[in-house]
């Protein structure tokens, strides 16, 4: 069914079911009734995709992610469609499912599709990532810091996170520590890892073992074995690169008979919600995910309508300490 039928049909003119169709004040009411009426009596419906042409914008735009079953992601994700709703707009996902060689072309594809786009953690090369958002704009970053780029960023200062938990360990009496690494092109690890030399400069008298680990549940669980080894080795406490990693750690202490937080201290990062439904109740640094999402989002649609590059925003976690971490007990190390 097109136009031109709704037209035969109500005896009008192409012209004017368009004009009734984008809501034209000019048009004279007689003229919308029998539109109207021909439109319901023949079930015609707008091709969205002749009208993104005639338009130039489909009013969506696409976030793209690396790993969606991420709730920091999914967060992330509910904040921008819900603000971006408020302005007519929808929005589309591509999950790359931690396949840095198709971060590229999903973008590109997910951006000839929408009006703009989101690049949540991109994990690609930095070099890779600054002509590609050149090509793809109008685009906002997250998670993924490009320094001289004209481009908004919104982040999380992953630095300061780890500094503050690193900090609340310390205080709670424990020297000896490991940090299980996120994957290796993440570039939020590498945020993490600046933040443990920058703990380990303000704490001297601190050590802070680093273990290979990654980003998902299974990863902790894999290196349970080797975090147990290490608390043999005098380790205390552990700081997981996010919580998703830490719960699957937690599980599996469990299931090898370690006491969280008697024998070891377990702390993540995000706050993801089953943080707090974890046994025991998982210690973590808070980021604003919903707020985020707004941000990118009122971001995007500032560069949409053509306005200026507004300054980057980069969140402060917050710590919430719940029960999985505790005070060093006085035997160091395990039997």
């Amino acid at each position: 069914m097109t136009i031109s039928d709704v037209a035969a049909h109500a005896g009008v003119s192409p012209a004017s079911v368009s004009r009734v169709l984008n809501g034209r004040r000019s048009v004279d009411p007689e003229i919308v009734r029998r539109v109207q009426a021909s439109i319901a009596a023949l079930g015609y419906a707008p091709s969205m995709v002749a009208r993104s042409l005639v338009h130039g914008r489909n009013t969506t735009v696409a976030m793209v992610v690396p790993d969606l079953e991420n709730p920091l992601f999914q967060g992330i994700l509910k904040g921008l469609s819900l603000a971006a709703a408020g302005d007519g707009y929808r929005v589309l996902v591509a999950d790359t499912a931690e396949r840095v060689d198709d971060e590229e072309t999903t973008a590109i594809e997910a951006r000839q599709r929408c009006d703009a786009l989101v690049l949540c953690a991109p994990r690609m090369p930095e070099a890779g990532l600054r002509r590609l958002v050149e090509r793809v704009a109008p685009v906002v970053v997250v998670n993924r810091p490009l320094p001289d780029l004209d481009v908004p960023i919104i982040g999380v200062d992953y630095v300061r996170g780890i500094r503050d938990l690193v900090d609340h360990l310390v205080g709670l009496g424990h020297r000896h520590l490991a940090y299980v690494t996120g994957p290796e092109t993440s570039a939020s690890n590498a945020e993490r890892l600046r933040g443990v030399e920058e703990a380990l400069a303000l704490h001297p008298e601190v050590r802070i073992d680093r273990i290979p680990g990654g980003s998902r549940p299974e990863d902790g669980e894999a290196v349970a074995i080797a975090v147990v080894d290490a608390h043999r080795g005098g380790v205390t406490a552990v700081i997981a690169f996010n919580d998703l990693v830490a719960l699957g750690l937690l599980a599996r202490l469990r299931e090898l008979g370690v006491d969280v937080p008697g024998e070891l201290s377990v702390a993540g990062f995000d706050d993801v919600p089953m943080a707090r439904y974890a046994t025991p109740r998982l210690t973590s640094m808070s980021v604003p995910r919903a707020e985020i999402g707004a941000q990118v989002w009122a971001r995007l649609r500032t560069l949409m309508a053509g306005g200026p590059v507004e300054h980057s925003v980069l969140y402060r976690p917050r710590l919430e300490v719940r029960e999985s971490t505790a005070v060093r007990a006085a035997a160091g190390a395990r039997p």
